[in-house]
């Protein structure tokens, strides 16, 4: 099948499929950063997970060897109210036994084993607390706090927060959860928030409006966007608003990174911090 870039004449035409690559292409290329735009700030995605397990002290305390400018880590709340540092909402994946995060105790928690799947070296490794996340959080870095759970988890996040009082302009509370994020504006509104979206209907007719409507009703101020969305660099500005921020994830090469530069995202979410940040500053690249 072919398509004509011209109507009414048959001698110009294309195939459908390289119609869509030259498409992408030009998508493509209009991302790519330019010379004025700064790499954006490098966030360990669930800590330096390409090398040590995730979401555990071993994986944030490599991403800040590895010179990460900040941390994302996430977060449910077990059976007695404690709030700790897992990404499933079972130890499945991560653990050497299958528990649900929810319905069990931190006790029950804290006796599995979370690092022997990595690398042996890493035997023994417990799912850590959000304040002992905290209490390793270095002076002027950034930590992404992603809630996993529903709005039930806002007020303990919000005691744990006042108790150990990072700065509050380097603690951004993120969530795929509309509710959780506009809870957290209301229960929260010292913390920045930030609405996470993979974006997949972008492309449908409507999407863009759509995505914008739901980050003004949670007041969301700006965006963790999917690297490979679709979007625009200036439906993007719109996202992140007057004064808000934009966050990519997951970037782990330098196309992606340079891709998001071009977008002008503030900071990039990479489970290799330092490997990616090796590999962009041949490019005389400087972070935001």
């Amino acid at each position: 099948m072919t398509v004509s870039t011209r109507p009414g004449r048959s001698f110009w035409m294309i195939p459908v499929s390289a119609a869509r690559a030259l498409a992408f292409l030009t998508f493509a290329v209009s991302a790519i950063a330019s010379p004025g735009d700064e790499i954006p700030k490098l966030i360990a995605h669930r800590g330096a997970s390409a090398n040590a397990p995730e979401n555990t002290l071993s994986a944030f305390r490599l991403a800040w060897k590895e010179g990460a400018d900040g941390i994302e880590g996430d977060f449910y709340l077990t059976a007695d109210g404690e709030v700790v540092c897992i990404h499933d909402k079972n130890t499945k994946r991560t653990a050497n036994k299958n528990l649900p995060v929810k319905t069990s105790t931190l006790a029950e928690l804290r006796a599995l084993e979370y690092g022997a799947w990595k690398h042996p070296k890493f035997k023994g490794e417990k799912s850590p607390l959000l304040s002992e996340v905290l209490d390793e959080l270095p002076p002027g870095k950034w930590f992404f706090l992603e809630i996993k759970d529903s709005p039930r988890i806002v007020n303990p996040i919000a005691k744990i927060l006042t108790e150990k009082h990072p700065a509050k302009d380097r603690v951004i509370l993120i969530s795929f959860d509309k509710e959780v994020i506009k809870a957290c504006r209301e229960t929260m509104p010292g913390y920045r928030t930030n609405l996470l979206s993979s974006l997949k209907k972008f492309s449908k007719k409507g999407g863009p409006e759509g995505y914008l409507a739901d980050l003004e009703w949670c007041g969301s101020q700006g965006l963790s966007y999917k690297i490979s969305a679709t979007v625009t660099r200036d439906w993007l500005a719109k996202a992140r608003g007057k004064d808000g921020l934009l966050m990519a994830w997951t970037v782990d090469t330098r196309d992606a990174a340079l891709r998001a530069a071009g977008f002008g995202t503030d900071f990039i979410g990479t489970n290799r911090p330092g490997a990616l940040r090796a590999e962009l500053e041949p490019a005389g690249a400087v972070a935001r």
